[in-house]
């Protein structure tokens, strides 16, 4: 392999591990909702799409930079997925004669008023957030003159990557070193055991719709600098959410993380080889794959080597 193709590939690759680490934040927020709850929450880019817009008006109006709308954008998400699961969830969870399909319509019904409660507002014109770092990029020459191939990390990628696995990995240690994090766990493999050894499962529900929300919402903000916005985006990512669940594992934070790396991944190879319009093409080529070849996702294969099968 030539010099020049190597380059390529590595170029490739780069960008699509930093791809793959946004992607594998939004979803994780829909993986912990689906763990929990039961259902697939198709208001999930719709959620992101009203935090990216809190942090073009953060920075619209008040100048504050979109990484920093994080801390502005990801309470007020967290807030309003709670009030969406106490106020309009909730209520139909009690409905026993309702069909649990019906739950999921729900969310497609908030996502469609989201999105045009957008457009009235905001008007249908796409908007960005123009940062002087937008174009921006670090050279691997700068850092070791003597290395044979030229590769070069974007700035904002990768600070929006930090900061993904930054909350990665605060997300980890409160699913598994805190109370609450452990009776959310508990909720998700067990919801009826759970209720016995005394978590208040209702109560967990709602939390966890929160933090779903708030890990979408601050991946609104680390896109926001990367990303055109308009009312209709959410559809996009919630499609791309749903294509990393289910490429994970239901349920699976760790397969969500994977999930997401092997989409970013597999993006950015359709991109470089195939073509730039072949991307969306690409990425549900391979959600039809798993769906064949492995339908219980990355996690089925994590279960089976724990198994020693």
């Amino acid at each position: 392999m030539t010099s020049a193709l190597l380059e390529v590939l590595l170029q490739t690759l780069i960008s699509g591990i930093l791809l793959g680490g946004l992607y594998a934040l939004i979803g994780i927020g829909m993986t912990l909702i689906m763990g929990v709850m039961k259902i697939i929450n198709l208001a999930h880019g719709e959620l992101m799409m009203v935090a990216m817009y809190v942090a073009y008006w953060m920075f619209v109006l008040f100048h504050i930079d979109p990484y920093l709308s994080v801390l502005i954008a990801t309470p007020l998400l967290f807030f309003l997925g709670v009030g969406i699961q106490k106020f309009l969830i909730n209520p139909v969870l009690k409905v026993d004669s309702i069909l649990p399909e019906n739950q999921v319509i729900l969310t497609v019904g908030i996502g469609m008023v989201l999105a045009n409660l957008a457009t009235i507002f905001f008007t249908a014109d796409y908007r960005s957030t123009p940062v002087n770092y937008a174009t921006s990029a670090w050279y691997l020459s700068d850092y070791w003159r003597s290395s044979p191939i030229e590769l070069s990390l974007s700035v904002p990628w990768t600070v929006s990557f930090g900061f993904a696995l930054f909350i990665t990995v605060a997300l980890w240690f409160f699913l598994t070193k805190t109370d609450a994090g452990k009776s959310i766990r508990a909720t998700a493999q067990d919801m009826e055991t759970a209720l016995l050894m005394g978590v208040n499962v209702k109560l967990m529900r709602v939390v966890t719709f929160g933090i779903g929300s708030g890990l979408v919402g601050a991946a609104g903000c680390l896109f926001i600098p990367i990303y055109y916005l308009f009312p209709s985006l959410g559809g996009q990512f919630t499609l791309i959410a749903f294509v990393i669940t289910i490429l994970g594992g239901l349920g699976s934070t760790v397969g969500a993380i994977l999930g997401g790396l092997i989409l970013g991944i597999f993006e950015s190879m359709t991109a470089t080889y195939v073509g730039m319009g072949w991307a969306p093409v690409g990425r549900f080529a391979i959600f039809i794959a798993c769906l064949i070849f492995l339908p219980g996702g990355v996690a089925s294969l994590l279960r089976r080597k724990r198994l020693g099968k």
